[in-house]
């Protein structure tokens, strides 16, 4: 048996992947995996995702630059959430340009951008 076999997979075939510095523990995106997704992750050493829009697999960076390099990987208590410990290249892991993809912080009933932009995603992409 795989470690592949000890997941549950949702009715897609997907697992919801959050993906964390390792270095300071901060939460930088969260998407999704398919069984080849993250059998790849684990052969590549990389981050690799599934996207649900584009119906393929999404090598983190592949256009970017911002490669997530893999240091850990761990299950959740359900099997039904992985969690990814990754180096992230250049410290940008969204696609607007920031640390992170959570950068909005609820304040007094309305969202606030909290975290600044570190690259224009027009010089990114």
């Amino acid at each position: 048996m795989s470690y592949l076999d000890d997941i549950k997979w949702d009715s897609n075939g997907l697992l919801p992947a959050i993906a964390q510095d390792a270095e300071t523990g901060q939460i930088l995106m969260m998407a999704w995996m398919n069984r080849e997704a993250l059998e790849l992750t684990v052969n590549e050493n990389r981050a690799i995702y599934w996207s649900r829009s584009r119906q393929k697999l999404w090598r983190k960076g592949e256009e970017s630059g911002h490669i997530q390099e893999l240091i850990e990987l761990r299950l959740d208590c359900d099997s039904d959430v992985i969690v990814i410990r990754v180096n992230q290249i250049a410290n940008i892991a969204c696609h607007t340009g920031r640390t992170s993809c959570f950068y909005r912080l609820l304040q007094n009933g309305e969202w606030q951008t909290v975290d600044k932009v570190i690259k224009d995603p027009k010089d990114i992409y």
